[in-house]
């Protein structure tokens, strides 16, 4: 069986923090304000992992209230919310996502922000994918007060395909 799950998140730029986006550290004068590291990209990949599972929300797992969440890396609970969907029998097939912000350019970051995602999933780099755009000068993003992200996700469950490849071993 295979599920498809969406995800969304926006987080206001602010002085005083870094801005890390996908892991990735940008050349910014601005951050994301946050409890953890505020990265809305893989934050939007959480919660469409989890969705795609059934399993709730980012916030369900890792409440933003949690003094063990406070500054942590965006990685690491990627990196959790992977064993917590191989546990219940689930893996990734692909992800598709969009960071939405008007500056910084991002284009130059793409491709190792989709390296840290595919190293903290342990899947191959062809199944992540990591696109920037802008909102042309439109709304929170285009006037620069945060920046968004959005996320699709392909699960499958993995006893379905050991059934089906058993089925077409006969």
């Amino acid at each position: 069986m295979n599920r498809v799950g969406t995800g969304y998140d926006l987080h206001r730029l602010v002085e005083n923090r870094d801005l890390i986006l996908g892991g990735e550290k940008i050349d910014y004068h601005l951050g994301l304000d946050g409890h953890s590291d505020a990265d809305v990209l893989l934050h939007a990949l959480i919660d469409a992992m989890l969705g795609a599972a059934a399993l709730g929300d980012i916030g369900s797992h890792f409440p933003p209230g949690d003094s063990r969440y406070r500054g942590i890396s965006s990685l690491k609970l990627l990196e959790e919310t992977a064993v917590i969907l191989a546990r219940e029998n689930w893996q990734l097939l692909n992800a598709d996502s969009v960071i939405i912000a008007e500056k910084p350019l991002l284009a130059p970051y793409t491709g190792k922000m989709a390296a840290n995602i595919a190293g903290a999933l342990s899947v191959p780099l062809r199944r992540i994918s990591v696109k920037a755009t802008t909102t042309e000068g439109l709304g929170v993003c285009g006037r620069e007060e945060g920046i968004a992200a959005q996320a699709v996700v392909l699960l499958e469950e993995k006893d379905a395909r050991q059934k089906s490849l058993k089925l077409e071993a006969r």
